[in-house]
């Protein structure tokens, strides 16, 4: 069984920071890409970035662009997500998720739907205030 832990959530001020990491542990397997997504209440959840296990390339959402910078550890991995400049509309459940390789027939390289994506972990609360 493959468990994704995030960490890194909390309640910051608007303007400042906070460093969400996502470690997998338990069965291994072999990442295509790795992700964030966030949920508001009363909201879908949507995309925030997005990383190619083997590329490096980075893809993020028009509304943090700029702001996040999600990056990898091969090795350990794992992901994390920098959060700069927050505001109150950041604030969200913040989920990491994996894209596995040999999961599905044919797997985007640039997954931003939460169906492309095969793992989850359990979120991490983010709360930006005014």
């Amino acid at each position: 069984q493959v468990q994704l832990r995030e960490s890194g959530g909390g309640l910051v001020q608007a303007g400042g920071s906070l460093r969400l990491s996502c470690a997998a542990s338990g069965r291994t397997f072999s990442t295509l890409s790795m992700g964030w997504f966030r949920q508001a209440p009363g909201k879908e959840r949507e995309f925030v970035a997005s990383i190619n296990w083997s590329s490096g390339n980075t893809y993020y959402a028009s509304s943090v662009r700029g702001r996040f910078t999600i990056s990898r550890d091969n090795a350990k991995n794992s992901v994390s997500l920098q959060m700069n400049n927050l505001n109150p509309d950041d604030t969200a459940v913040y989920y990491c998720a994996a894209q596995a390789l040999g999961v599905k027939a044919f797997p985007n390289a640039a997954p931003t739907a939460p169906n492309e994506y095969d793992y989850w972990g359990q979120g991490t609360q983010v709360t930006v205030s005014s």
